[in-house]
């Protein structure tokens, strides 16, 4: 039901609150860093991108941006309407749309399917590789991660995480439309965006467990088996740590792919950058005593740190393709 305190807001401001912008954003800053990073290493004659200018980069970035927005929008508008009882039963997802009772749950699910279906559109329209994984981060999102995974498995959110990792792939066959060709949805033309994917894809467990520990049992409360619940806190930080060793030991790619333009300065950037983030994960004390709010105060700022991790990673990559000596 409605609370008194918040009234019912706009329907516009309601569709965004199921989009989840501000979690967009994140995964929107990757994607058009991987705009970035591509043309400027066409713009170095490292890579053949078809002569990229200034504004062919500006209109590929305003369309990954659009067509991502809508089909990350429309995945969490699904989300919400499937997980309805576990948003209902959590403090951090009670305030959601669904559970507060400004639309009906069929109104999320309708409303998701659209923007999902448009946002893959745009993007097909650009390349058809940039559509293909654009729809399979929905598909992959809702049908694995959302419906089968995060009720059933620990591990959910590793696998699930394959979604969330796709905007460098979707972003790179976006800028790399005119020179792409072939078959195969795998061949990007370069190796640059399936280490990007990687990177993310590691992030992804140590950052989205710290939250899960912060939130310290709200997850076992509605049933859903999060490694904290589900393994215990000691085991959560064990498997945090391992992959924050694999963020760091990414740092050997660049030195191997020295020539695609990115070289010892990206293993520098992402070895520091991995070396301060870790030392947040291992500053998690799984026997912390918790606050008043009974949360762990440590694991919201590894949480936190691991945001600031995500954005500074991808603008480092940036600056190093641009550097004209490399």
């Amino acid at each position: 039901m409605t609370s008194d305190a918040e009234p019912r807001p706009p329907l516009p401001i309601i569709w965004i609150r199921l989009m989840k912008l501000r979690v967009i954003v994140l995964l929107q800053i990757t994607a058009i860093c991987a705009v970035l990073v591509h043309d400027l290493l066409d713009r170095k004659g490292v890579i053949d991108g078809g002569g990229r200018t200034w504004l062919d980069t500006l209109e590929t970035s305003f369309w990954v941006f659009l067509g991502g927005t809508l089909s990350a929008g429309g995945s969490n508008s699904i989300n919400m309407w499937f997980d309805y009882d576990i948003d209902a039963g959590m403090r951090r997802t009670n305030t959601r749309p669904v559970p507060m009772g400004w639309i009906s749950r069929e109104h999320a699910l309708v409303f998701g399917i659209i923007i999902a279906i448009l946002g893959t559109f745009v993007l097909w329209q650009v390349h058809w590789k940039a559509g293909f994984w654009t729809g399979f981060s929905v598909l992959f999102y809702v049908l694995i991660y959302t419906i089968w995974l995060k009720r059933r498995s620990p591990y959910n959110i590793v696998i699930g995480g394959i979604a969330g990792a796709t905007p460098p792939l979707i972003a790179w066959a976006a800028a790399a439309s005119t020179t792409l060709s072939g078959s195969n949805p795998f061949d990007l033309g370069s190796p640059v965006p399936w280490m990007l994917f990687l990177l993310i894809f590691l992030w992804t467990p140590p950052h989205f467990w710290a939250l899960a520990l912060y939130r310290h049992g709200e997850y076992g409360k509605v049933g859903v088996p999060m490694m904290p619940d589900a393994k215990g806190p000691h085991r959560t930080l064990v498997e945090s740590k391992i992959y924050c060793v694999l963020l760091i030991l990414l740092a050997v790619i660049p030195i191997i792919w020295s020539g695609y333009g990115i070289g010892w300065p990206l293993s520098v950037v992402v070895a520091g950058l991995g070396i301060w983030y870790a030392s947040t994960v291992w500053a998690i004390d799984a026997d912390e005593a918790l606050d008043e709010n009974q949360r762990m105060p440590k694991a919201f700022h590894s949480f936190m740190a691991s945001l600031k991790y995500l954005a500074l990673m991808f603008i480092g990559v940036v600056i190093v393709a641009a550097q004209p000596w490399l």
